[in-house]
């Protein structure tokens, strides 16, 4: 299996590059590579503006939000980050043993038809007809029963609300696109196919620590430092992933249950998700935990996902969770194409049990 997936991403690396090669038409002063060129200027965002950040700005019907932002030339541009063709692979295993944010429940997988089971139920004529299957084949398939806000995620703009009308990004009321199958409005199906530039910033790093501890507050300046240390800058259009180092306790599963939780508290504040938004033009904000925001200590005032309030609801950018940074970490790879397609389930409130991937 492991097999397969490497020389999966490897195709889609290949192809990356390809697509690279084949489409670069554009003029390149004497003198200048393309790489070169691509970068020499940041993007102008259409929407954005410095201070202000996004908002309900792009019409009464908008569902996308900040990821209105990419452009084919801003897909170009991330592609073109990939020189060495490495690809990592961000997501993390999931099942039922996993840990998760407690507000979602846990999950089921469960064999549904198994070879032996078939055979002995013999309600599917051709899997026991001898002459229609004389090698005696079957099959395997799982019944999911399963949260959509566990493992690597991306949250979609529905996903919290607020005040009496429970309303969501863009004014959109649970009275009116509230259901019984999910909601009608900001579901995971409206979340984009996302090919940007990715940064990471790596806290844990800067502070000398395999995980920061319980309740840290990732503020403005440790971003700051961070960024200093890693001889990197944010480019207004991309993503950026914070690592708390909490991942390095996921192991197989997640099941450390005690170990993870110890550290996934840890996370940026307010302020910090102001910065990245309104300051440096960052269009999907992830990290390495369940919630990417802080949480505070039982000595600390109380506050109830102020983070993910301001980005999903006021600003319309997403959240991206449980993003594996570790090997990013180790090669000190700060800046590479990140790519993420989520599940196309409607009604559902984020992309779940994804398998984002940086390429180098």
């Amino acid at each position: 299996m492991k097999g397969k997936m490497i020389g999966g991403l490897a195709l889609v690396s290949a192809f990356l590059l390809g697509w690279i090669a084949g489409n670069n038409s554009e003029p390149v002063a004497k003198g200048t590579s393309a790489d070169s060129q691509a970068k020499a200027k940041p993007r102008t965002l259409k929407k954005w503006k410095p201070g202000k950040g996004w908002g309900w700005v792009w019409g009464k019907d908008d569902e996308v939000g900040s990821l209105n932002e990419m452009t084919p030339e801003s897909v170009r541009d991330a592609i073109r980050l990939v020189k060495e063709g490495k690809v990592y692979d961000l997501g993390v295993n999931y099942d039922r043993e996993s840990y998760k944010w407690p507000g979602h429940s846990p999950a089921e997988i469960i064999l549904f038809r198994g070879p032996e089971g078939v055979k002995r139920q013999g309600d599917f004529t051709p899997a026991v007809d001898p002459k229609i299957n004389p090698r005696k084949m079957a099959w395997h398939s799982c019944a999911l029963f399963i949260n959509d806000n566990v493992a690597t995620q991306i949250d979609g703009l529905g996903h919290v609300t607020e005040g009496d009308d429970n309303h969501w990004y863009n004014g959109f009321t649970e009275e009116k696109w509230g259901g019984n199958f999910g909601i009608r409005k900001c579901d995971a199906t409206t979340i984009p196919p996302i090919i940007t530039r990715g940064v990471l910033i790596d806290v844990a790093g800067l502070r000398g620590v395999d995980a920061l501890p319980p309740h840290y507050q990732i503020t403005v300046g440790d971003l700051k430092a961070a960024l200093e240390k890693q001889k990197t800058d944010i480019q207004p259009g991309d993503t950026v992933l914070i690592r708390t180092g909490t991942l390095r306790y996921w192991g197989k599963n997640g099941s450390d249950h005690k170990k993870i939780a110890e550290h996934d508290s840890a996370g940026l504040n307010l302020e910090a998700a102001r910065w990245l938004v309104e300051q440096k033009g960052a269009i999907l904000l992830a990290s390495d935990t369940s919630g990417l925001e802080y949480s505070p200590g039982p000595m600390e005032k109380p506050a109830f996902i102020p983070v993910h309030r301001y980005l999903l609801i006021e600003q319309g950018v997403h959240i991206g969770e449980f993003h594996n940074l570790e090997e990013l970490a180790r090669d000190q790879t700060y800046e590479f194409c990140y790519i993420c397609l989520t599940n196309k389930i409607r009604g559902s409130t984020a992309g779940f049990t994804l398998r984002p991937i940086a390429i180098k």
